[in-house]
Formats: structure tokens, C-alpha cells, sequence
């Protein structure tokens, strides 16, 4: 990845309000690219976008739905973009339970709008949708899963990213390849870091419980998902964005980005780590019936370790420490964009390589 690529490079960001997205563009503005950013308005209250004062350095900020093909095709349009980051979503897998219309309407239709506003836009070099590592039919075997494994998903949200990694795959071969516009598509596993408010999240589910004092219910203490700071797979999207528009098609496809094997563990084994970290905390299982979600997923990032050089820098204690302290410093009210773009310079220069912070 090289911070002189992104120097002036006009980025449209969907998603920017949001926990990826916000680090994202943070990131992408602190090297100097022109961010446009298109997205709902931020989805909790504290925020990563507005905690950290995001609004003032971007170029342009259009709050708008990603179904609204029309708003969506316009606002790409006048920005022109160099590269197109696909990161709008509805997230949640309990929430798609509820809202499963909603679900695939944003997953799905979403990435078919985004990827017709391209169609329309003169002067786009590099697309990036970026799905889920929950896009694959989940066998719960042991081996991970790698990038020529089939779609599918038992619940809504996983099926809907498998649906979206479809309509990709399509326009790709259709309309975007015959045009010179390189897309490829990115599937990280369960990311974590500052920042992340979101609803039925572990690690946001465990900080507010240790704010307000009391005790974190579990759902699904067994089950085991590749666990990773957020600054990883932003770092390979960075990255096969770079290679994208140097080399163009050959990188035009499918990609992991997944933690080592060691970054794979259960739920019950990141709680006990947590409240090992801080004093007083304690959890118990929720009894009561759940909607069905995978039990056992893994990733291998075989293709980005060897295609891109990627790798993940941090361990999963050092990740854990990092989350743990942005929340504590978010708590003192410091200088939050400071302390975020301190974290990504850690990150980049590896100072804090697989360590876990005191």
C-alpha cells in the first residue's frame, strides 16, 4: 500500500457514516485523497463519524439512501471518481431476521444501484464491493473457507451478501470488464476497534455493559468466527485498490481477507479475555431461544497473502487492547480523530506489531 497513490485520488466511499466506512475514510483522507462519501446517516448515537469530526475533511458528504438509484447515479456522477469503495450495508444478521425486505433491498439492490451509477460515470478505474465472510454456504466443517467456495447463507443477511457477490460477479463480466473498469469484490471476518456502537455486536454489547455496570448476556458462547482488527481489512482493500488501477484485471475478482489462524476463537473466549482486562466485569449465557446463526466459520487469506502481500499485522490480544483503549480514552473525552489516526500510524509503521497494549 502506498501512501503516495491515494495523494489526489478522487474516492467515492458508500458507507463512510458507519464503523468501517468512518475508518475508512479517516484513513484515505489522512493520505491525502479527495473522499466523497455517500451514506445514511450515522446509525447510533455516540458515533465514529461524528466522535472523531469526520464531516469537516470531507470533500463532499450526501446523505441518501443507496436504494435511491437516481440520487445515487447523480452524486457519482459529479464527483467522477478515480475508485468506487462499496461499503453501504445493513449489517446485522439478527436485525435481518426482522427486516429481511430491508435486508435484500440494501444488500442487494444497493450493489446493483451502485454498480449502475458506474456504468454511468465516465472515468472509473477500480470498484470495490465489499461483502461479508458470511456470503459463503456455511457446511460448519473446520476448514476454512476460500474464495471459489459456493455462495449461499442460511439466514438473511448471509444469503443477501451471497446474492450481492452474484450481481458482482455478473456486472463484472457483462458490462465492467468490456468497459476497462477493474471490480473486485473483498470479505473480511468479524472486525472489531473504537469506534463501533452498532447493536448486538459483542464487543459493543460488552463495553456498554461495562459502562452501565452490569452483567453481558451471551447468545452463542461456542460459536467461533475469525476475529480482527478493523484496520486489517481496510489495509487490503487499500491495497487491491492500488493493484486494481496498476494492474488492472488480473486482480479483478474475489478476496479473503481473513485473520491467521490464531485470530480464530469463540465468543465464550473473547469474553473471558475481556473481562480478564477489566476488573469487576462477568457474563452469563442467554437461555432463551435464539434465531439460527453459524456456529463454526474460518477464512483463508491464502490468495492475499500471496497475490498482495497483505498480511495481518495484529494479533488478536493486541486488537482487543486497541478497542479497549479508544473506548477508555472516548471515556476521558480526548481527541478522538487524534487518538484514531495515531492507531492507523501504529498500524502502517508496525510499531505495535502483535502486542497487546498495556
Amino acid at each position: 500500500m502506498s501512501r503516495e497513490f491515494w495523494r489526489d485520488k478522487r474516492v467515492f466511499l458508500t458507507g463512510h457514516t458507519g464503523f468501517k466506512g468512518g475508518w475508512l475514510a479517516l484513513w484515505l483522507m489522512d493520505m491525502g485523497a479527495q473522499v466523497h462519501g455517500y451514506a445514511l446517516a450515522p446509525p447510533t448515537k455516540p458515533n465514529f463519524f461524528t466522535v472523531c469530526g469526520l464531516q469537516a475533511h470531507l470533500r463532499t458528504s450526501t446523505i441518501a439512501d443507496i436504494r435511491d438509484a437516481a440520487t445515487l447515479a447523480q452524486a457519482m456522477q459529479t464527483v467522477r471518481p478515480d475508485i468506487v469503495l462499496h461499503l453501504a450495508a445493513q449489517s446485522l444478521v439478527r436485525y435481518s431476521y426482522t427486516a429481511p425486505l430491508e435486508t435484500y433491498a440494501v444488500n442487494v439492490m444497493g450493489t446493483a444501484n451502485l454498480l449502475e451509477a458506474v456504468r454511468q460515470t465516465p472515468g472509473v478505474k477500480a470498484v470495490i464491493n465489499i461483502t461479508s465472510d458470511k456470503c459463503y454456504e456455511n457446511r460448519e466443517w473446520v476448514w476454512p473457507y476460500r474464495e471459489n467456495e459456493a455462495m449461499g447463507g442460511s439466514d438473511p443477511y448471509s444469503s443477501s451478501k451471497g446474492c450481492a457477490e452474484l450481481v458482482t460477479a455478473a456486472y463484472r463480466r457483462s458490462y465492467l470488464a468490456p468497459a476497462g473498469i477493474h471490480l473486485a469484490s473483498a470479505r473480511a471476518g468479524n472486525v472489531i476497534g473504537g469506534g463501533d456502537w452498532a447493536a448486538d455486536r459483542l464487543i459493543p454489547d460488552f463495553l456498554r455493559t461495562v459502562d452501565a455496570g452490569q452483567t453481558l448476556i451471551v447468545r452463542s458462547p461456542k460459536a467461533t468466527r475469525p476475529w480482527q482488527h478493523v484496520l486489517e481489512p481496510l489495509a487490503g482493500y487499500l491495497t487491491l485498490a492500488e493493484k486494481l488501477c496498476t494492474d488492472g484485471d488480473e486482480y479483478a475478482e474475489a478476496w479473503n481477507f481473513g485473520p491467521q489462524e490464531a485470530g480464530t476463537h469463540s465468543v465464550q473466549w473473547i469474553v473471558e479475555y475481556l473481562c480478564a482486562q477489566v476488573p469487576g466485569t462477568a457474563w452469563q449465557r442467554d437461555t432463551a431461544l435464539q434465531p439460527h446463526e453459524a456456529s463454526y466459520l474460518k477464512l483463508d487469506s491464502s490468495k492475499a497473502n500471496s497475490g498482495l502481500g497483505w498480511y495481518p499485522r495484529w494479533n488478536l490480544e493486541c486488537a482487543l487492547g486497541k478497542t479497549l483503549n479508544w473506548h477508555q480514552d472516548w471515556k476521558r473525552d480526548a481527541d478522538m480523530r487524534a487518538i484514531s489516526l495515531a492507531q492507523i500510524h501504529e498500524y502502517e509503521t508496525g510499531t505495535a506489531a502483535n502486542r497487546a497494549p498495556a
